[in-house]
């Protein structure tokens, strides 16, 4: 179950990548949305450390809110994917994926 709270936790942060429409905080909704997304995230993160050590749950909890900032990024905001980047975050996810199978 920890593990399902660290692929959750982050996917909801993903929301407070919002922060840019926040236009440094001073439009209201996309305030609130993106603080509600960042605390749920933290509280996902929270009920992963029960049971999961630390160290490997925060590099999970980062190493997925990386990824999914990055494909945000390119997706919505047209940021480069070259495929130098795109290696970089493979290795993260690979990166992941061996945390997973070590732990």
């Amino acid at each position: 179950m920890a593990w399902l709270f660290l692929l959750v936790a982050p996917v909801r942060n993903r929301l407070g990548d919002r922060l840019k429409y926040t236009e440094g905080f001073s439009r209201l909704l996309p305030t609130i949305g993106t603080v509600a997304a960042m605390v749920a995230s933290i509280g996902f993160l929270g009920l992963a450390v029960k049971s999961l050590p630390v160290g490997t749950a925060y590099a999970v909890w980062t190493g997925i809110g990386t990824i999914g900032t990055a494909a945000l990024g390119i997706y919505l905001f047209n940021e480069p994917a070259t495929s130098l980047r795109l290696a970089c975050i493979g290795l993260i996810l690979l990166g992941i994926i061996g945390l997973k199978i070590t732990s």
